[in-house]
């Protein structure tokens, strides 16, 4: 009998959230193109959406980003805390005591509520921002209530107001990080909130998950690609050079995608509007247009599309971020996703147990009837 691993095709469950399907490429949010979504509407709008089924009227925005601005604010406690760290802990651990320590008896309810959800969602972009001047020697910089979601990480991380056109492609970028079905750590987070635990706990599961680089990797590889090549005249010979020895074009072909990716698709755009904004963003179109044409003269018929993964490197590269909190970045947009899911498991919650196989030995005696 094959070894059962890995569960990968196994239903586990029904969402009405959002739909990922590889072979047609689609990814939606409740209904509407995620692709869409991120070009189209800001990080605030989507959350809405993903929370509660529907966009919101202009009321209804005004109040979340009001409510989101006046939970931004860690408490004096969990900055003790976090300050006790050694700056040798990655930063994806530090989020994740962090959220269990806001596990007070306030936030360690069930049922886990949308305000809890709001909560976390706007106070992770701080902690974040937060412990990363911490440990470079920079002074803490405090959240502006006047800013959007995606703006004001830039300004809490930089101690400057960001362009607009860097909080447009981050704001994409955030928003294509919320969803994408039964992963890895949206499975974890609904596993743990499944035995009626808290949401922070839930949430630190799914952050332990994201963590692992086979899920939650940052595209380092895609970067250091687009360094190397440096400027548009060496695109052409940079990538000959690799096609002809049989190496790899990073930032090329996905997993589940057998199409176009369509968050590539989505940031492709947000890139676009960007060209001639900064040097980056016109790098990366440059690149991506030479490495399509070069993949298909040297593998006709592959259909190697763009993925996620190289759209993100051009993003997160022109906001100059540090390569270490490319996943804690990704985790501050995917957590969303995470407690939509948890606030769907416990709607109808039923622990999950699955079976497993024994593979051991067996004992040589039988069992005696008590």
């Amino acid at each position: 009998m094959a070894k059962v691993t890995g569960l990968e095709g196994v239903v586990a469950g029904e969402t009405d959230i959002g739909l990922v399907d590889g072979e047609k490429g689609y990814l939606v949010y409740r209904g509407y193109w995620a692709k869409e979504l991120a070009v189209s509407k800001s990080y605030e709008e989507v959350a809405y959406l993903l929370w509660n089924r529907r966009l919101p009227e202009a009321e209804e925005l005004a109040q979340l980003k009001q409510e989101m601005a006046a939970a931004r604010t860690i408490p004096e406690y969990l900055k003790q805390m976090i300050d006790l760290l050694p700056p040798t802990i990655p930063m994806m651990l530090v989020l994740q005591s962090a959220v269990a320590a806001l596990g007070d008896k306030d936030n360690a309810t069930w049922p886990p509520t949308l305000k809890q959800a709001i909560r976390l969602t706007s106070v992770l972009p701080t902690i974040i921002a937060y412990r990363y001047r911490k440990v470079n020697n920079l002074p803490e910089v405090e959240p502006l209530a006047e800013l959007g979601h995606a703006a004001n990480y830039l300004y809490m991380l930089t101690g400057s107001i960001p362009e607009e056109a860097h909080v447009q492609a981050l704001s994409a970028y955030q928003i294509l990080c919320m969803e994408h079905g039964m992963n890895a750590s949206t499975f974890a987070s609904r596993v743990v909130l499944s035995t009626e635990s808290d949401i922070c706990a839930a949430v630190c599961g799914a952050i332990g998950a994201m963590k692992g680089p086979l899920h939650g990797g940052a595209p380092s590889e895609v970067i250091s690609m687009l360094e190397e090549i440096g400027t548009m005249d060496r695109a052409e010979p940079w990538i000959r050079g690799v096609l002809e020895n049989r190496g790899k074009i990073m930032g090329f072909g996905h997993r589940i995608y057998k199409t176009k990716d369509p968050r590539a698709e989505a940031l492709m755009i947000a890139t676009e509007a960007m060209i001639g904004k900064d040097p980056s963003f016109d790098l990366a179109i440059h690149v991506e247009h030479t490495a399509i044409r070069l993949l298909e003269e040297y593998k006709p018929g592959r259909r190697l599309f763009t993925n996620v993964e190289f759209y993100a490197a051009a993003i997160l590269k022109a906001l100059q971020l540090d390569p270490d909190i490319f996943t804690p970045t990704f985790t501050a947009g995917r957590i969303v996703g995470w407690t939509s899911h948890i606030l769907e498991q416990a709607e109808s919650n039923r622990i999950f147990r699955p079976q497993s196989v024994y593979t051991g030995p067996m004992p040589e005696t039988e069992a005696e009837t008590v």
